[in-house]
């Protein structure tokens, strides 16, 4: 595994799990494209006592034919067995093939588990038979399951409440690559850019495996944003429906609230999406909020001193965001992003998508800070007068004001903007009456300039401490 880029700790479960003496079901799910199906099939090097995968848009007879076949392929005999008449006769000759297997650890692989489960196919009872009336009794099952579909993934097994309530015995969360794990991507790919053009690269596509995979080595990083997003109006710009169909039963609600949320930089609260997209007042809104966060696309945080009912939503998804400014314009001229760049439009967005890229890396912010083994939580502060993105309040109690820049020099305070900042430190003081000590800390690309007014910044992040190993 000296190969294989980041993913240690989802790693480290599969390692316990395969070694353990007592049968798993694991459930991985995530964003679509984050690589789910490569991380199993990359550690278990493709040595499945079975393997099979579901097929998009496929009815029941034909999973049931692919399944005939994989089958035959694992028992490895020219027999005469008919296809499978139901899930339930395809869980029972499973069941038989892993009963006559001499491997030690049978490891079952189901990808696209939720393209499976067809309507009224009965998938759901004949995997609900398989795992508590068989595999659970053993010892020696690992039985891994992964989907794009969220929505599935969540409902019917996460949370679960029929027979698979609480059968899981592990879940894994894929989340994006980081930018340590971008810059190690690019690096095995030979692709050698500073780490300002990859946060650039990041500010669009994030750590998503499959869009780093897209990049031309022989081009800038400009010139590959034209091309893939610009060029071809069936690159990048169809992606933006693919993703949320393959995701989420009836996707358009989700995107209703994603649409809200790209318009809103400091995030809204649910009953303001709720006023915004015209969707009930009700849990299946809550419930597409959970969908939505579970596979990365936002955030909830809490509003510095207000009670946790009381949850912000907050875009973050990178790819989301760029398709909202600029991919979902009705007309694009050609050379549009190179003749984008350096213009108001350009550096609106930039600021928004960088402030993304720091929320998406605290713990680098942390480290910096020197505060990992500090306990901390995080939350922003608004009121009618100012706004603060990223608050760290800290058990040893200091506050950190953490504001956010991007720009293509050390950033520099002048005057206007100094007293900007002394009004966002005396109103968060004032409104929350905090005891506590209140640093100001600023995240920018190449730290901060000195001058008369840089002197109430107490600590500087920069970009390399963003691209550190945590």
């Amino acid at each position: 595994m000296e190969d294989f880029i980041g993913r240690r700790k989802q790693i480290s479960i599969l390692e316990k799990c395969k070694e353990d003496s007592k049968s798993h079901f694991i459930a991985v799910y995530g964003r679509r494209r984050v690589g789910k199906t490569y991380l199993i099939r990359h550690f278990f090097d493709n040595q499945f006592t079975f393997y099979a995968t579901g097929l998009a848009n496929a009815d029941l007879n034909t999973h049931l034919i692919t399944m005939h076949a994989q089958l035959l392929e694992y028992e490895g005999t020219d027999n005469n067995l008919p296809v499978p008449k139901s899930w339930m006769a395809v869980f029972t000759r499973l069941i038989r093939l892993l009963e006559s297997s001499t491997d030690r650890k049978k490891i079952i692989f189901l990808d696209e588990l939720p393209w499976m489960d067809t309507k009224r196919s009965g998938f759901l009872t004949a995997l609900e038979y398989f795992w508590n009336s068989w595999a659970s009794a053993r010892n020696d099952i690992l039985l891994i399951v992964c989907g794009s579909a969220a929505s599935w993934m969540i409902n019917k097994l996460l949370n679960a409440k029929g027979g698979l309530h609480n059968r899981l015995t592990r879940s894994i969360r894929l989340e994006p690559f980081n930018l340590y794990e971008v810059e190690l991507f690019l690096k095995n790919r030979n692709y050698h850019i500073d780490r300002y053009q990859i946060v650039q690269l990041y500010m669009v596509f994030g750590g998503i495996p499959y869009y780093l995979e897209m990049i031309d080595t022989q081009l800038s990083i400009t010139q590959n944003i034209e091309a893939l997003c610009f060029a071809d109006k069936r690159g990048m710009h169809s992606e933006y429906d693919i993703l949320f169909r393959s995701l989420f039963d009836n996707p358009e609600r989700h995107m209703s609230i994603v649409e809200v949320l790209a318009n809103s930089k400091a995030g809204l609260s649910r009953n303001d999406i709720i006023k915004k997209t015209g969707l009930p007042k009700a849990g299946s809104t809550t419930q597409l909020l959970q969908e939505l966060e579970l596979s990365n696309f936002i955030r909830s945080y809490r509003q510095y001193g207000k009670k946790s009912r009381e949850t912000t939503y907050q875009l973050i998804d990178n790819y989301t965001l760029f398709y909202h400014r600029f991919l979902k314009l009705k007309t694009i001229s050609s050379n549009y992003w190179i003749t984008t760049i350096n213009t108001p439009t350009y550096y609106n967005w930039a600021g928004y998508a960088f402030e993304i890229v720091a929320l998406q890396h605290v713990e680098q912010l942390k480290n910096k800070l020197g505060i990992t083994g500090v306990q901390t939580s995080i939350s922003s502060f608004q009121n009618q007068h100012t706004q603060i993105d990223l608050i760290i309040d800290r058990q040893d109690r200091v506050i950190n004001l953490v504001e956010i820049k991007f720009s293509i020099d050390a950033f520099e305070i002048n005057k206007t903007y100094d007293e900007i900042l002394r009004t966002k430190i005396s109103e968060f003081i004032a409104h929350t009456n905090t005891k506590k000590a209140v640093w100001l800390t600023l995240v920018s690309t190449y730290g901060l300039k000195n001058n008369k007014y840089a002197g109430q910044v107490q600590s500087t992040i920069e970009l390399d401490d963003l691209f550190e190993k945590t």
